[in-house]
Order: structure tokens, then C-alpha cells, then sequence
């Protein structure tokens, strides 16, 4: 039977969730400088979709790596991928021009396009003097004799010139390139006050105005930006553990010079100025990618603000869990009731205090972690180092592939073998990206019972995210739940046995034939003249199986909320998914969270878990998904869940042209919702607001 059903292509789905991004940046009710953090967002976004996603596909077409789709395939989508962009792109700098005007109105001023005023001209020569002319290294180009490398994400400057002496006969033109020396400067520099306007400026701008001195006997014509994205994923045909950790080194080092996927070049250049540098650096028509004067703008970030927070987006401070405050010891309040900790909303310190508290406990015989991303200089790795030199046995599951965080994860790695501390690496072929913890503690000598805890979570175990990512975690002592967990790390120690989940749900094992099962429970039910109810919140749909599921459950008459920052390939309002609503909320915080709630009949079954619906996670990944089981934490993420779906400030409808149309109404009740979810949490703990957050 042929399949009518229809889907979104991932990638323009995903420019769809990057173009809500942009839609935060053009917020003029924002704060400046929260806006301005929102561009460099959008920016840094783009650059890795390029390096990843774009580069995939120009993979395919020239047949350098196996892939579902054809060559015809991957050529369409690039070419979508292209159109969208470019209007993006248009926006992306409108924006950014706006901004900066508004910058002007604040007594903030940003050089752009000019020459330094008047009473910053000794000041800009004199800084590129003594701290930039030193650092450049600029190198004359010839059309077919390359001599120069360019680098992926670096910001480079071509200048076209004429030798002053034959510049009256005619002369011939000379182009040169020029890196900009990010490493030894700040892209922004602050010039001197005056008269109350703070000044800042590109460092780009700071060589331009000084070019003269750089090619001493030129004419310079004209200079333009530059850059380039490379192919930066890993692709590894690992064996053994040795050979995962020696082949991953190799290709972290081999990314930098990885095949191009796109240069991006100043819109203002000429075409025949275009046309050389093509021709110098075998540039193809279908990689370039019009840009503006300035690029690598996810450096606005660092741009300095002079208010500080006044011109910045209040963000709440994280609160205290006063029951965990209370006892005192985590492993007492745990005991004796399960714990739900939000993040940012709530502090990442229990988590610390958990895993110290472990490390000094003389009863804990055994920790056992998994590690995807952790911060550098991680509190989280101190903490574990700490407990293995206190004499307990740890055990930490390191995720190599954890992509752009392989040398941290293998420098962390490193230093936790040194301490002790045992290691297991990646496993052949998969990714591990279930977010657990363990804690074995010895029996009773009186009783003979012993109490273990469990970690589970929808995030990372990486205490600088936590205040950005909005996440939850368990904290548990369900003896049901713990055992299981142990069976998720016998599978990572390699050990050969097919658990039998009754409680988590473990991709590669149970949770695809699972979540099947619920979504048509629910049509079932439906079927029967009872009610059916989904709501699922997460970052990724792109999985056929899973979304065809939701069709099916959607043309039976199940009520279904889906709540997706990202991917959704899902397309709403279709005779086959008229009673799926697909929510996306972008804020402050980034929405990290992964919740499954089915009706079933009543029961009302809710999940949290580390895992997207996506075919990556599904099918080559350990991820886990965990019950919420006592009633109290299960009607409080019912709540916020329920506070989400009413967002009429943040919250936008995904339609069928994959538009973000907000959900702005005429209500007098205004619903922000990561606002509304941290006074909900404030108040049930009974903590006074630090802030005023509105």
C-alpha cells in the first residue's frame, strides 16, 4: 500500500527553527544587547549546519560518502537549502543594521563602513601599529598559484591594489589576502570616550584604515570580506576501543582542512573581483554564498556592553530546593521521597552535592556515570576524581563523538584514567547519549538491605549549560528503577545480555516497539469512545515511523500537542494531522527538555528521557527514557507543561509552509512561559523572587 502521507526535509525544517531564532533578534522590545545575543546565536547556528548538515550533502554529490539519499536528491536539497539562506541572510543584516542604530540611540557607536573620526585617527593607527601589524602575515595571490591555506571559520580580507609608480600608464591590478589575526586581538576594539558616546570597532575595520601601511608602494582599490566553511563531522570505521580513541584524534586534526561547503563573500564585491578569487581558490559557482561587509558575526556576543544590565535581559537566579535544604543529606531526602530538580530554574549544585556526597560516604562502594558533554574544567570530573581518590570504584562511560566536543571529552577522559578512575570509550558504531548516574552502596550489616540512588536526566552532566538549558532531572531510590539503570551500564561494559526493560525505555532495545505501542493505545482507546491524549515535547522529529504513528493516532481521532524547538518533519494541518498542534518556543532559556505524556485511558503515563525522535537516536543511539511514577512530580510537569502550551508571548504555531506564526492573541492574560514556570516553581518551594522578572 502506497504511502500518501507527507513530510518536511529535515534541513529546511531546521532553517525553519533558525529563522525563529532570527525572529528573536528582530524583538525591538528586547533588550539590545539580548537581541544582539540572539544574531550571534543565529550566526554560530548557521556555521555549524554548514559544516555539518551542507557539508553531507556536497559529500554525497561528489560520492565521497554513503548516504540514503542520491545524488539528484542531495542536489535539490541544496539548492533549497541556498534560496532559503539567501533570505535569511537579507534579514539576518537588515536586522543587524537596525541594531546597530539602535546601539546609537543608547550612546553606543559602532564603526561601520567608515573612516575613523577625526579624534580617533591617532588612536586606531597607533593600536594597529603596536598590536595588529605585527600579528598579519599577508600574502600576494596569483589566478592558479595557490600558496595559502583558508581556514574554516576564520575572517580573512582580500585587497585589490595597483603599484603606485605605474598607476598612471595602466598598471595591471594585484590581489593579496590578508587573516585577520582573531587569536592576538578582540574583534571589537574600544576606542575613547567622548562627550558620553561610547565607540567600538571592528578590528577588520582598524586594518582596512590602515591598509596604505601594509602594502607601502600600492594604491589600494578595494578590500572586501572573506570566508569559508569546511566539512567538519567525523566519519570513523572504528573495531576496537584503542582504535576509536587513535582514529578520532586523526580526524579532529583532519577537520580543520576538511572539503568545502561554503564561502561566503562580501555582496558589494564586483564580479570580476569575484570571478579572481574563484578562479585562485577552484571556488565553484554552487558553493558561494552572498554575505555582508561583515561576517562571522557570532562574535557580536563579545561586543562590550558599557550599561551592563541595563541593557540586558533580566535573568532569573536559580533557586534553592529547600526540601534537599532541609535534610541536609541528599541521600537522606532521596530515601525517603523521590526528587525533581528543574534547570536553570533550580541550582546544579545538588547534582554536584549528590556525587560528593557519594565520594565521601563509606558506604558507597561504586559510582557509575555516563559523560557527553561536560564543561571544561568540569566540577563534575573534580567531583568524580575526588571520589576515586577517596577509595571508591568509578566507573565514567565517555562519549568520544560527542560532535565538537571530542578533545574536551578526551582531555577529561584522560585526566580521570590518571586519577584512577575507569574508562569506557565509545562504542563501535553507536553514540551513548542517555544522561545517567548510579550510586552502589554496600548492605546493611544489621538489616542486610542497602539503598541505592539513581541519577536521571534530560540533559548533560555539565554544570555551564545547566544555566542556559532548560532541563530535568531525578533524583531516585526506587529499587525497580536502580536496577534497571545497572542494566543500562552492563550493556556499555560490553557485557552479553538482552535486559528486559520494564520500566526505562532504551533505544536499541524497547523504545521504538514502546512508544508504537502507546501512540496506538491511544487510538484504541478512541476507537472504543474513550479519550485519547499525546503530548510530546522535544528538540528533533524527523523519524518516518514515529510520525507516521502520529498520522495514524491523528486520523483516529487522538488529540495531539507537540512541542518542538527544532527538527520537525511532521507537516501540521493536513487532512491526516488535523488534530496535531505543533507548539515552538524560543526565550531565554534553551529548551532542552524531552517529555512523553500519553493519556491512556486515565492512567496518564509521563516520561522524561535524553532522547529526540529522531533516526539517529532511535536507531544509533543508547538513550534512555525514565518514568515519573510518584503523583505529585507527574502533576507538576503536567503543569508546566500545561504553562507551555498556554505561551502566547514566546510560543509560535508551526503551519504547513513551516512559518512560525506566533500565538500572540488578544488576551489580556500574557503567558511567558519559561517566566511563568519559574514562578510556579518559586512558589511551590515558597522562595520569595530574587528579581523582578517581567
Amino acid at each position: 500500500m502506497q504511502n500518501y502521507y507527507q513530510y518536511f526535509g529535515r534541513d529546511v525544517s531546521w532553517l525553519s527553527f533558525n529563522r525563529r531564532v532570527l525572529m528573536e533578534a528582530e524583538e525591538d522590545e528586547l533588550p539590545v544587547y539580548e537581541r544582539i545575543k540572539f544574531l550571534s546565536i543565529y550566526a554560530s547556528n548557521l556555521e555549524e549546519f554548514y559544516e555539518i548538515r551542507v557539508a553531507e550533502h556536497r559529500g554525497v554529490i561528489m560520492r565521497k560518502i554513503y548516504a540514503e539519499e542520491s545524488v539528484v536528491e542531495a542536489v535539490e536539497t541544496l539548492n533549497a537549502i541556498t534560496e532559503e539562506v539567501r533570505r535569511q541572510q537579507k534579514d539576518f543584516y537588515h536586522t543587524f543594521d537596525e541594531i546597530v542604530q539602535g546601539l546609537c540611540c543608547r550612546q553606543v557607536y559602532l564603526y561601520q563602513d567608515c573612516k575613523p573620526l577625526p579624534f580617533h585617527e591617532s588612536f586606531v593607527r597607533n593600536y594597529f601599529n603596536e598590536e595588529v601589524f605585527p600579528f598579519l602575515s599577508p600574502v600576494l595571490l596569483q589566478a592558479g598559484d595557490i600558496r595559502t591555506f583558508i581556514r574554516d571559520r576564520r575572517l580573512y580580507l582580500v585587497v585589490r591594489m595597483s603599484r603606485r609608480k605605474k598607476a598612471a600608464a595602466g598598471n595591471a591590478c594585484h590581489y593579496a589576502l590578508i587573516k585577520i589575526p582573531y587569536a592576538k586581538t578582540p574583534r571589537f576594539i574600544e576606542l575613547p570616550e567622548r562627550e558620553g558616546i561610547h565607540y567600538y570597532m571592528f578590528i577588520d575595520d582598524i586594518i582596512r584604515a590602515n591598509l596604505p601601511n601594509v602594502f607601502p608602494g600600492y594604491i589600494v582599490e578595494s578590500c572586501y570580506s572573506i570566508k569559508i566553511s569546511r566539512d567538519a563531522d567525523i566519519y570513523m570505521e572504528e573495531e576496537k576501543e584503542k582504535d576509536i580513541v587513535r582514529s578520532l584524534r586523526k580526524e579532529v586534526k583532519k577537520r580543520k582542512i576538511g572539503a568545502l561547503s561554503r564561502f561566503m563573500y562580501d555582496h558589494a564585491m564586483p564580479p570580476d573581483f569575484l570571478s579572481f578569487i574563484c578562479e585562485a581558490f577552484n571556488i565553484q559557482p554552487e558553493d558561494l554564498l552572498e554575505g555582508g561587509r561583515y561576517m562571522n558575526l557570532q562574535d557580536l556576543v563579545k561586543l562590550p556592553n558599557p550599561y551592563g544590565k541595563l541593557m540586558e535581559q533580566p535573568i532569573p537566579s536559580p533557586m534553592p530546593v529547600h526540601y534537599l535544604e532541609e535534610k541536609g543529606s541528599i541521600f537522606k531526602a532521596v530515601k525517603e521521597k523521590e526528587v525533581l530538580l528543574h534547570f536553570p530554574y533550580q541550582s546544579f549544585d545538588y547534582l554536584l552535592r549528590f556525587l560528593m556526597e557519594a565520594a565521601f560516604d563509606p558506604k558507597v562502594e561504586e559510582i557509575k556515570v555516563t559523560q557527553y558533554r561536560v564543561a571544561e574544567n568540569s566540577a563534575v570530573v573534580n567531583t568524580l576524581i575526588s571520589a576515586a581518590q577517596n577509595g571508591k570504584k568509578v566507573t565514567v562511560f565517555v562519549e568520544l563523538k560527542a560532535r565538537f566536543d571530542e578533545e574536551n571529552n578526551l582531555e577529561t577522559a584522560e585526566q580521570m584514567e590518571q586519577a584512577g578512575i575507569r574508562i569506557i570509550y565509545s562504542i563501535p558504531g553507536l553514540k551513548v547519549h542517555a544522561k545517567v548516574a548510579v550510586i552502589i552502596r554496600r548492605p546493611s550489616k544489621i538489616k542486610g538491605k542497602h539503598t541505592d540512588f539513581a541519577y536521571l536526566s534530560t540533559g548533560n552532566f555539565n554544570e555551564k549549560t545547566a544555566r542556559i538549558y532548560s532541563d530535568m532531572a531525578l533524583l531516585t531510590a526506587r529499587e525497580e528503577i536502580i536496577e534497571e539503570v545497572k542494566a543500562v551500564f552492563r550493556i556499555l561494559e560490553g557485557q552479553a545480555e538482552m535486559p528486559d526493560f520494564r520500566y526505562l525505555m532504551v533505544a536499541r532495545f524497547n523504545m521504538v516497539s514502546e512508544l508504537l505501542r502507546r501512540i496506538e493505545l491511544e487510538a484504541e482507546h478512541v476507537a472504543e469512545g474513550r479519550k485519547g491524549r499525546i503530548i510530546l515535547k522535544m528538540n528533533g522529529l524527523h523519524d518516518r515511523r514515529m510520525i507516521d504513528a502520529l498520522y495514524r493516532a491523528s486520523e483516529a481521532g487522538v488529540e495531539i500537542d507537540l512541542i518542538v524547538r527544532g527538527i520537525c518533519c511532521l507537516i501540521p494541518n493536513q487532512p491526516y494531522s488535523r488534530n496535531i498542534r505543533i507548539t515552538r518556543i524560543v526565550d531565554m532559556f534553551l529548551e532542552h527538555s524531552r517529555i512523553w505524556y500519553f493519556y491512556n485511558d486515565g492512567e496518564e503515563d509521563l516520561y522524561l528521557s535524553s532522547a529526540d525522535w529522531m533516526n539517529r537516536n532511535l536507531n544509533r543511539r543508547i538513550e534512555t527514557a525514565f518514568p515519573i511514577l510518584t503523583p505529585e512530580l507527574k502533576e507538576e510537569i503536567l503543569h508546566i507543561l500545561d504553562i507551555q502550551l498556554q505561551d502566547n508571548v514566546k510560543a509560535c504555531w508551526l503551519d504547513e509552509s513551516l512559518r512560525n506564526i506566533y500565538k500572540r492573541d488578544d488576551s489580556p492574560v500574557k503567558v511567558r512561559a519559561q517566566y511563568e514556570i519559574y514562578k510556579y516553581i518559586r512558589e511551590k518551594t515558597g522562595k520569595e523572587d530574587p528579581l523582578d522578572i517581567h
